[in-house]
């Protein structure tokens, strides 16, 4: 039996749920930190209010890695500037809260292993972008950087710190169900030129990659959370279309009709994001679907 004991913030997010089933699988000690008392009786849940600056001291006793997944959903709402503030506040102000905790009471926590995002790199044609690409010039990478920078405070009080710039998280639900419902209706078209990069990950190798920078102690600064063969987006429309047998019939949504709906957020879907695996690759990560077909077929089976 494994007795390390884990503290995950955003812990019932879809990652968080999934990763939580896990480690009680392999024996860890699982405690949430939320904003609601937790439902699953094998979790103990401990309360915080990161806005008013509230948590509950007693949930890093014991601990010795935090997982900090906590953030508001970036496609979740228009960007207006009270959501970019929300998005970015409930990264950065949410892990500091959790820094202060640590600097004045005696723990044993030795590593924060946190979600970051591709949105660093942000939009950037054909090129391959590693984890030494300098960042882009636009909210999402401003939100990364800032997200990025908060957890790297932790280096401060002797923490490893390990984080991770996850992709488009295959899933059935959140972004691929954005995209394959139109097409289930026979009204799925690729986005915009059809030409820009997804990097994409299936939601069993993230949980994988959460594990594997857990049990592995010499891990450490940053990761392309990303399958190592990305596509472009009528790519990945097509291998949805063909998994769900409908038929791609219509022309491409033009990027400017995105625009008008969805405003600053089309970036989201817009953007081209190539992106390396190469790095965790080499840190001995074997991935269960690096090919996008592979990971579909195993999402809708």
């Amino acid at each position: 039996m494994n007795q390390k004991n884990i503290l995950l913030t955003g812990g019932t997010g879809l990652i968080g749920s999934r990763l939580t089933e896990q480690l009680l699988e392999k024996g860890y000690r699982v405690s949430h930190l939320s904003r609601s008392a937790g439902t699953d009786a094998r979790v103990a849940t401990f309360l915080w209010d990161v806005d008013k600056g509230e948590i509950d001291e007693r949930c890093i006793d014991a601990v010795d890695i935090i997982v900090h997944l906590a953030g508001a959903g970036i496609a979740d709402k228009r960007w207006t500037d009270k959501r970019k503030k929300e998005m970015i506040d409930s990264r950065s102000k949410s892990i500091a809260l959790v820094y202060s905790l640590l600097k004045r009471k005696k723990h044993k926590v030795n590593a924060v292993i946190s979600a970051a995002a591709i949105g660093y790199y942000g939009d950037r044609g054909d090129e391959l972008m590693t984890e030494d690409s300098p960042p882009f010039d636009g909210f999402l990478a401003t939100c990364c950087i800032a997200w990025e920078k908060a957890v790297d405070e932790g280096q401060d009080i002797g923490l490893r710190i390990v984080k991770f710039r996850t992709g488009v998280v295959l899933d059935k639900s959140g972004a691929l169900a954005k995209m394959a419902t139109p097409i289930k209706f026979y009204a799925g078209s690729p986005i915009g030129s059809g030409k820009q990069w997804v990097s994409w990950i299936h939601w069993r190798d993230v949980v994988d990659m959460y594990l594997f920078a857990i049990e592995n102690e010499s891990l450490t600064g940053v990761y392309n959370m990303v399958a190592p063969k990305p596509v472009d987006n009528k790519k990945l429309t097509q291998a949805i279309a063909k998994q769900l047998h409908k038929p791609l019939w219509l022309p491409n949504v033009p990027a400017f009709f995105l625009k008008l709906v969805m405003g600053e957020m089309s970036f989201i879907v817009l953007a081209s994001t190539k992106v390396s695996a190469q790095k965790i690759e080499a840190a001995g990560f074997k991935f269960k679907f690096p090919v996008v077909e592979a990971a579909l077929k195993e999402i809708y089976g």
